[in-house]
């Protein structure tokens, strides 16, 4: 379940993110593509419209017009995305308990993110502040797909 919470944590700061990482990982077979639609992410054009999605709105994310992450629509992405990712990355068993997992962490974190953000945007205004929770993110992202650097698969 911690490859689920983490991707969890990297859904609640950027929705696309957590798609773009289970793209990256079922290409790379760290993640065997079980869920339905999955085994559309070993084509590399829609693992190449994951990544340029996600990289859309880490852009997006710099611009002052962003909205923030806990309006409603961001929170629906967040959790669709969130789930999903969540369910793919628990043990087959558990692909339920693994979408609550990641869906939860992702809602939660979405507004500690949040707050988090505002209160170092102030200081350190928004490009900055966006950069480094991109690099966050993505890291979490590449970690939770990736069963060498947190755990062993459950699938094996």
């Amino acid at each position: 379940m911690l490859r689920s919470f983490l991707i969890g944590l990297a859904a609640g700061q950027r929705g696309m993110t957590p798609l773009a990482a289970l793209a990256l990982g079922t290409r790379r077979g760290q993640v065997p593509p079980a869920l339905p639609l999955q085994g559309l992410m070993l084509n590399p054009v829609v693992a190449a419209g994951a990544a340029g999605m996600a990289a859309a709105e880490m852009a997006g994310d710099k611009m002052r017009t962003a909205p923030d992450r806990i309006v409603p629509v961001g929170l629906a992405v967040r959790s669709v995305t969130a789930a999903y990712a969540g369910a793919a990355l628990a043990p087959p068993r558990e692909r339920v308990s693994g979408a609550v997992v990641a869906l939860g962490t992702a809602l939660a974190s979405s507004y500690f993110g949040w707050r988090l953000r505002c209160a170092a945007m102030r200081r350190y205004g928004q490009t900055a502040t966006g950069f480094v929770e991109d690099a966050l993110v993505f890291a979490t992202a590449v970690a939770a797909t990736n069963p060498d650097l947190v755990g062993r698969p459950a699938h094996a």
